[in-house]
């Protein structure tokens, strides 16, 4: 539960606590279900005005790209009925102020971690409310930190609106006019797709995120997604863990694109070109208004339709054979070779170009921990969340050791081993 301020211990020393958890998302109150369990002392920081994570930054019609059977927090599994429909922001906003609720989870809102540093033994950790002293510190901040904007996005002209997607809240929010949309993540897409529906002319510059189909084998694609991550080592079958991965850069690669708009659906970018949307490779320019792309959109688009089959989908295949699951043949996609002709440069003005809208992720911002154990990418060295620094441990990132680790449906599966460990110190 969301607590009053409580002020500093006595004769105004810091406050003493076994453990702090920075950040009350999902990954946070995972990790406070169980410390609670073990019977871990702990307070849970989170800089928000109220629960309910990052996904209060989405847009006003964003829905989970998951479906409900993945709605499975420690404690809490989906138990309505509808398992294969997709819940929208505000309904999911509310799901995790719910689950705090009923784990009492000990959140205190409005509360900025400032820094965290090592003090004989212990941690300081500095917040916009004073200075607790912790023996153990979980950093449950996630991945969505810091919006990642391109350097060209300073070469635009000043009277171009530019947004990022973690401030995009709906298409009348744009002036009127085309839209450039840079980049095709799940967010990137989806939203150019909303902005197409409402009659605005979209541009979209093609990054490499892979299409995948929405169902896969009888089931939805990520249901198997998360059961291969979870279950696979069990069956021999290790392609969705972090050790796999083919370079550690490699964590902040992209998710498929699905999509869970609509009752949940494919997203294909031939067919969004055919609808409307001018497709373009990479913006690698802006020279005196005009944008210029990278000339290999045919290249991208073929890199975009093999990606989920030269990678997931045998991890995908490799499990529901060695588990003996009785599942259908995968359907065979019929080949696509439309490619729409479009110039390598384009003219913002003559286009009526007036927004551009960045759809270029995220990156992590760990700056206020004061300790020498993050990598090149801000990325905690770490093995199965435990850091190099003792007492120091991480939930919820990217790829911390599968998959899963970010997704609601599997972030438990390190919160528990990282409680645990806590408890054992």
């Amino acid at each position: 539960m969301e607590t009053e301020p409580l002020g500093d211990g006595p004769s105004g020393n810091p406050l003493d606590i076994n453990t702090v958890v920075v950040g009350g998302g999902q990954a946070g109150l995972a990790a406070s279900y169980f410390l609670s369990r073990a019977g871990v002392g702990h307070v849970i920081f989170d800089k928000r005005a109220a629960l309910g994570g990052a996904w209060q930054d989405r847009w006003d019609a964003f829905v989970l790209n998951t479906p409900n059977l993945a709605l499975n927090m420690p404690g809490l599994p989906y138990s309505g009925t509808e398992p294969d429909a997709f819940m929208a922001r505000d309904d999911v906003v509310d799901y995790f102020r719910e689950y705090a609720r009923r784990i009492d989870a000990p959140v205190r809102t409005g509360t900025d971690v400032t820094r965290v540093s090592a003090s004989d033994g212990s941690f300081n950790v500095e917040t916009s409310d004073g200075t607790w002293r912790a023996r153990n510190v979980v950093l449950a901040t996630g991945g969505f930190q810091m919006p990642k904007i391109p350097p060209v996005a300073s070469d635009l002209p000043r009277d171009i609106v530019q947004l990022h997607t973690d401030q995009y809240r709906n298409p009348a929010q744009l002036p009127g006019g085309a839209v450039l949309v840079v980049g095709t993540g799940q967010s990137g897409v989806q939203i150019a797709e909303e902005l197409l529906a409402a009659g605005r002319q979209v541009h979209l510059a093609v990054s490499t995120c892979p299409e995948a189909p929405r169902r896969y084998r009888g089931r939805d694609t990520l249901y198997w997604v998360l059961q291969t991550g979870l279950h696979g080592p069990e069956y021999g079958v290790n392609a969705l863990r972090v050790q796999q991965l083919p370079s550690p850069a490699a964590r902040f690669g992209c998710n498929p694109l699905l999509s869970g708009s609509d009752g949940g659906h494919d997203i294909r970018l031939r067919e969004l070109g055919r609808s409307g949307m001018r497709l373009h490779g990479r913006l690698e320019a802006a020279d005196d208004g005009e944008l210029v792309f990278t000339d290999d959109l045919a290249d991208r688009l073929a890199t975009v339709e093999s990606g989920f089959s030269q990678r997931m989908q045998r991890a995908l295949d490799a499990y529901i054979a060695a588990a003996g699951i009785d599942a259908p043949p995968a359907e065979v996609r019929a080949t696509d070779d439309w490619l729409p002709e479009e110039p390598a440069r384009l003219d913002l003005a003559s286009e009526n170009i007036s927004s551009v809208l960045w759809a270029t992720g995220y990156r992590l911002d760990l700056n206020f921990v004061d300790l020498p154990v993050l990598d090149q990418w801000s990325y905690p060295r770490h093995e199965r969340g435990v850091t190099e620094h003792p007492g120091l441990f991480v939930v919820g990132l990217p790829w911390l050791t599968g998959h899963y680790s970010a997704l609601i449906g599997g972030v438990g599966v390190d919160a528990e081993y990282v409680a645990a460990c806590v408890a054992g110190r």
